[in-house]
């Protein structure tokens, strides 16, 4: 399956259906004053009508001239209205599809060592839940106890399973995903009606959405613009008087809606939603439009190691046999030593050795006794008749063994959280660990891995290479925000060492190594007071505090509830080369909104210029050398240019919707590009449209 969220189509039919009913629900004038240019444009409509209703029941002659004006004024309102209704329409369908993942399901309550099962609403934060394959999780939360494989399809959109488990970066739970095999008990977090999923859907309704810092500033000159026309139309009335030209309180109403920016004024609001809903169709869900606007601006993007560039768990990569053992040999005495691990670790060295030298997975018998592993032994193992087998931490190993220890280990060979300082530490030992071995722990230490030692009666075998694993294509990945202008650092609690041979590997620009979270805190700020945006994946509650710091904080949602929640976006697919997504869609609304900007004013001034003439070529005749349509009148130029007002807008939603492509080229081109083609056609198309419509309402005589 797809990681894309399944997105309705753009004329998808429900949706229309729905819009055009929001869009009359819409001319509440208190939802459009936060619209000032449609606002204006709705009282305006208004006035006409009350002028239009006037000349009817007078019988003026102009009443049918008034009429189709406020007929195209009010259409105009609601295609603004009906652009913005799509938008969040597309955003409320994606709510509908979540909305279907969420059950009213039972819950195995755990008390007092009992379990009774409830309704899922009756659960309250704080209690704990016995969740078995087959089970639906009843809530979100926290796994306590137990390990299990879960389908969280219904939330990611991805078939793949996943692995929960106590402790860590992956211990969340998501209500409404399914338990595949095992069992866990979950300590529930979120209270019913406040769940992730409940969040997610007042997010994609968008309904609420804030208008970003951009928004508020092109509403700004908008209003500028709206104020400086009306000024103008104001003027032209004493003006029309003084030269002999009649022009109504119709005509200059009229004007007035077709000269202030209403074409970029009923497209706004579309284009920051639909801006969301593009992130939600990669999975994203973004809680504020601030956020999707800063990452079209990021500069520096930050990113936590474990579960965010590799998988999280460390992995076996190799099997090293020492002391003359055949790799074959040591696989296969691996194997059983880690049929009592079940950690991750544990099983991922089954699988090398499943895999790698095509062994088989022995049955436990009764001759079999197997050795759990413990935090305090550190190792775990098997007994068998005339075998001990043992795998576990360095240290560990060569502490129990009686033919090794480190009166022959290079004392002046040391390193942090490895090589020679592990070997030392099992320093009351009483022989000396072979040369080899030790050459072998010293090479996986440096090259940032973790190494486990395996014995056989007390001799050593061999040593397991646990390494993180570096998520495939990530550096390709990385290598492509690069060329976006985007740095890369990946923050890590691991040792220089260890952090510079996987930062290596996954191709980041640079890395704090032994990060604590004040550390992240710190260089965000840094960044932030020298004017760059920063951006943060994160999963653990550890990355929190900066998630919450930074400019855009992407979230992975196989992390922990905190990180979630200090997040302005959680990526369904915990995918963290996501942002090279989130940045493109960041750029194209950017993108959007000033190519149609720029494509509004210059309409808006060749619409000035267009009807102007017409208007007063009977008083000024020098004027006529600027009527270059020839208009056939003056009420044909002025209901000509509402019509086409009206008509523009529906022409552009399907673009304000999709979005202007996003190529990554320099400001300099990107303002060429948009002057050359939305400012040059936005003074051309006017001409052309206008003629047109002069033509077909000449032909009909509308006027």
């Amino acid at each position: 399956m797809s990681s894309k969220a399944s997105a309705p189509g753009l004329f998808d039919g429900t949706i229309l259906r729905r819009a055009a009913i929001d869009a009359f629900y819409k001319l509440d004038p208190r939802r459009l004053a936060r619209n000032p240019v449609i606002f204006v444009t709705e009282i305006v409509s208004a006035v006409v009508t009350i002028l239009f209703i006037r000349d009817l029941v007078a019988k003026d002659g102009d009443a049918l001239f008034s009429g189709q004006i406020a007929a195209w004024l009010w259409f105009t309102v609601l295609f603004a209205n009906f652009a913005e209704a799509v938008a969040e329409g597309r955003g409320k369908a994606q709510a509908d599809a979540l909305r279907r993942t969420r059950s009213d399901a039972e819950a195995k309550r755990v008390r007092g060592g009992a379990t009774e099962t409830i309704s899922a609403l009756d659960l309250k934060i704080g209690d704990v839940v016995l969740v078995e394959a087959g089970d639906l999780v009843p809530g979100d939360g926290e796994v306590i106890e137990g390990v299990a494989s879960v389908n969280e399809s219904a939330i990611t959109g991805e078939s793949a399973p996943v692995i929960r488990e106590a402790g860590g970066d992956r211990s969340a739970v998501t209500g409404g995903t399914s338990v595949l095999s095992d069992w866990i008990k979950v300590k529930i977090t979120a209270a019913p009606g406040s769940t992730f999923i409940d969040r997610m859907i007042a997010l994609v309704e968008g309904a609420e959405r804030q208008k970003t810092p951009n928004e508020l500033a092109l509403s700004i000159l908008l209003s500028g613009l709206t104020i400086i026309f009306l000024i103008v139309c104001v003027t032209l009335w004493p003006l029309a008087d003084y030269s002999g030209t009649r022009l109504s309180l119709t005509v200059l109403a009229a004007l007035l809606v077709c000269l202030i920016p209403t074409t970029i004024g009923g497209l706004l609001s579309a284009i920051g939603i639909a801006g969301m809903d593009r992130l939600i169709r990669f999975n994203v869900i973004a809680t504020s439009g601030r956020a999707v606007e800063a990452a079209g601006d990021v500069d520096t993007l930050l990113l936590d190691k474990t579960g965010t560039i590799t998988f999280g768990n460390r992995m076996a990569d190799e099997f090293i046999a020492v002391g003359g053992v055949g790799e074959h040999e040591l696989a296969e005495a691996t194997l059983l030593a880690s049929l009592a691990d079940e950690t991750p670790e544990g099983r991922s060295i089954v699988a090398l050795a499943l895999r790698r030298y095509g062994l088989t997975a022995p049955e436990v018998g009764s001759d079999l006794r197997v050795v759990p592993f413990t935090a305090h032994t550190r190792m775990s193992g098997v007994d068998l008749p005339g075998r001990a087998l043992r795998k576990g931490a360095v240290d560990a190993i060569l502490a129990q063994s009686e033919t090794c220890s480190l009166r022959e280990a290079p004392a002046d060979a040391r390193m942090s959280g490895g090589g020679a300082e592990i070997l030392e530490r099992a320093g009351h030992a009483r022989l000396a660990a072979p040369e080899d071995f030790s050459r072998a722990v010293e090479r996986i230490s440096r090259a940032g891995g973790t190494p486990l030692a395996v014995s056989e009666n007390g001799r050593l075998l061999g040593v397991v290479h646990l390494k993180d694993i570096v998520k495939p294509d990530i550096k390709a990945r990385f290598a492509a925000l690069r060329a976006m202008g985007i740095k890369t650092v990946m923050v890590t609690g691991d040792n220089p060492i260890t952090a510079a041979a996987i930062a290596s590997e996954a191709g980041v620009d640079d890395f704090i190594a032994q990060a604590t979270p004040e550390d992240k805190l710190t260089y965000i700020r840094r960044e932030q007071q020298g004017g760059r945006l920063i951006a943060m994946c994160g999963d653990g509650t550890n990355d929190a505090p900066a998630l919450a710091q930074a400019d855009v904080g992407v979230a992975m949602q196989t992390g922990t509830q905190a990180a979630r929640e200090a997040g302005n976006m959680v990526d369904l697919d915990s995918d963290p080369t996501k942002l090279i997504e989130i940045v493109a869609i960041g750029k194209q609304l950017l993108m959007t909104r000033g190519s149609l900007t720029t494509f509004s004013i210059a309409n808006d001034v060749a619409k000035y210029f267009a009807i102007i003439p017409a208007l007063f070529v009977i008083a000024y005749p020098e004027l006529g050398a600027l009527n270059v349509m020839k208009l056939a009148s003056p009420q044909s130029a002025i209901l000509s240019a509402v019509v086409f007002n009206a008509l523009i807008i529906i022409a552009l939603i399907p673009l304000a919707l999709k979005g202007v492509a996003y190529r990554p080229v320099g400001a300099a081109a990107l303002l060429r590009r948009n002057l050359l083609i939305y400012g040059l056609g936005g003074v051309v198309i006017p001409f052309i449209g206008i003629k047109i419509i002069d033509l077909i309402v000449t032909a009909l005589h509308l006027v």
